[in-house]
């Protein structure tokens, strides 16, 4: 692998793309305004969170072997460890768009440090980018364009905290973008929904849960080909409920047909479904039923 950039610090992104380090942990980039050239295959180590909204079809992101959905007027969200790479669009000469690099120190302990794990679209990749409009751009550059002020003034007791609040702003306001995105892609989520039914049922059509076990979320994620927290975000947003307690209902409503199966023990009903102990799965069953595997036999 070839030109492997790694971007441990702020200062690494800025230095890559000739701009001053105004301040350590963080920094915005208008990609109008600098001059910076990268070969045509260029792969990146983030160290840091990154943010970008592209505006020009300037190429493509890929994670893995994996492309981004990420088009003008989108934004993708890159959080430490993950490695980039940026295949260039040759036809484009002029970069256009935006940046908002930080560091993991920035957020230490802050409100943002504690709950940036809930931003799960930091953790998103395929098919997964944002889709703004011109009105949640204009609010996207509005929070950029505060951060920028407060970077480019001394630092002071009041920097950090104002940055951070200006960041997580931007990044509250990216969750209500991504909620308007999973309604006005309702026909493709449908689509994946309907999918995720019918993997869910053949799995136990197969040997797969005397294989693998009880299927996983990170399992039907893969087979969707989204990343888990995103497949998990559309299948709370389409059924009220997580993309884990979805499996278990789907297991536990075969489990009441195989339970009342008096060929087999209760035991062997659990192995079959994929459950290591069968007193795990007497517990998940009365659980949900109310009743024990045995008990619900006796009643039906």
């Amino acid at each position: 692998m070839k030109n492997i950039y790694r971007i441990e610090k702020v200062a690494d992104y800025n230095k890559i793309n000739g701009v001053e380090t105004l301040h350590p942990l963080v920094s915005i980039i208008d990609f109008s305004k600098v001059d910076s050239e990268f070969s045509e295959h260029t792969h990146f180590y983030y160290g840091v969170y990154a943010v970008f909204l592209k505006e020009v079809n300037c190429g493509e992101l890929r994670y893995g072997r994996n492309k981004y959905d990420y088009e003008e007027g989108s934004l993708v969200f890159i959080s430490p460890g993950q490695l980039l790479e940026l295949i260039r669009n040759p036809e484009v000469t002029t970069r256009k768009g935006w940046a908002l690099i930080f560091h993991p120190d920035l957020i230490h302990g802050t409100s943002l440090g504690r709950h940036i794990s809930e931003y799960t679209f930091f953790s998103y990749d395929i098919n997964e980018a944002l889709h703004i409009s011109e009105r949640e751009r204009r609010m996207v550059l509005e929070c950029f364009d505060k951060i920028s002020y407060e970077i480019a003034q001394p630092i002071d007791k009041h920097s950090k905290k104002l940055i951070v609040n200006n960041i997580q702003l931007f990044l509250d306001y990216c969750i209500r973008f991504y909620d308007r995105q999973f309604i006005t892609r309702e026909h493709l989520n449908q689509g994946s929904i309907e999918q995720f039914d019918r993997e869910l049922n053949n799995y136990f059509e197969t040997e797969k849960p005397q294989t693998i076990g009880l299927p996983s979320v990170s399992y039907f994620a893969e087979a969707l080909h989204l990343s888990a927290n995103y497949f998990g975000d559309l299948v709370k947003k389409e059924t009220g409920k997580s993309a884990l307690e979805y499996i278990h209902l789907k297991v536990m409503n075969i489990a009441k047909d195989r339970v009342l199966d008096e060929t087999k023990s209760v035991s062997e009903v659990a192995y079959e479904l994929g459950f290591k102990y069968p007193q795990h799965f007497t517990r998940m069953f009365k659980k949900s039923v109310g009743v024990s595997p045995s008990e619900y036999r006796s009643m039906n």
